[in-house]
């Protein structure tokens, strides 16, 4: 009788039977066994319980801080907006799933991210109930939004709010000629703030600014970069 770990990989020779798979392979064993302590002399490790995305990003910070460099570390974003967004039970059943995809949501950087994640929700468990997919866009909401160094999306009787210390107004100005009611709020957090209309999602505005905000965002640092 095989154990898990035999048929897992054996599964890994039989997806990698290509030549030149020999690293795919090595990469899946990884996955399989666990990466240990990769500085020290261990051979155990906590992979499995993290993932091996995660597992490489906090690796990644880790080294970056012993030599003393920056690893780029981006404002701390809070998304506040009431709604219900999570991945419930009878969507995936077996908690170590929902455990793998809460940890490939909370690895969504950029559109793409999120679009892949999505894709993989459904490819694997179907169609996807509307609490998840609100899950998904406000991870996507908080990625953009530590880019440009927001550090509250909020939510409030009504009315949405983008709190940041400082604002690139260049870029702002741009966002609201694409989203009219923008208006900009100065004080010691200043903000930018959007009236919800009646019967408007907030979830789905706040991604659409966000959006538009880190579109032009690319197009001045396209432009930049050509002068």
């Amino acid at each position: 009788t095989l154990t898990e770990i035999a048929e897992k990989r054996l599964s890994a020779i039989r997806d990698f039977a290509e030549f030149g798979a020999g690293f795919n392979i090595a990469l899946r064993d990884l996955e399989i066994r666990g990466a240990g302590n990769l500085l020290g002399a261990e051979q155990h490790g906590y992979i499995e319980s993290i993932g091996y995305d995660l597992y490489i990003k906090l690796l990644n910070e880790a080294v970056l801080e012993e030599q003393g460099a920056t690893s780029g570390k981006k404002v701390e974003c809070t998304v506040d907006i009431r709604v219900d967004a999570h991945i419930p039970e009878y969507y995936i059943s077996v908690s170590a799933q929902r455990m793998d995809m809460y940890k490939k949501i909370s690895l969504i950087e950029t559109a793409e991210d999120a679009s892949d994640v999505t894709d993989e929700f459904i490819d694997r468990f179907g169609e996807m109930p509307r609490v998840v997919e609100r899950l998904v866009s406000v991870a996507l909401i908080k990625a953009i939004a530590e880019r440009a160094g927001i550090r509250r999306v909020e939510e409030q009787g009504g009315t949405l709010s983008f709190i940041s210390d400082t604002h690139d107004l260049a870029v702002w100005s741009e966002v609201f000629e694409r989203h009219r009611g923008l208006t900009f709020r100065g004080g010691v957090s200043p903000s930018v703030a959007y009236r919800l209309k009646s019967g408007e999602d907030a979830i789905r505005m706040a991604l659409a600014i966000m959006q538009s905000y880190d579109e032009e965002k690319n197009k001045d640092e396209k432009n930049d970069g050509k002068a």
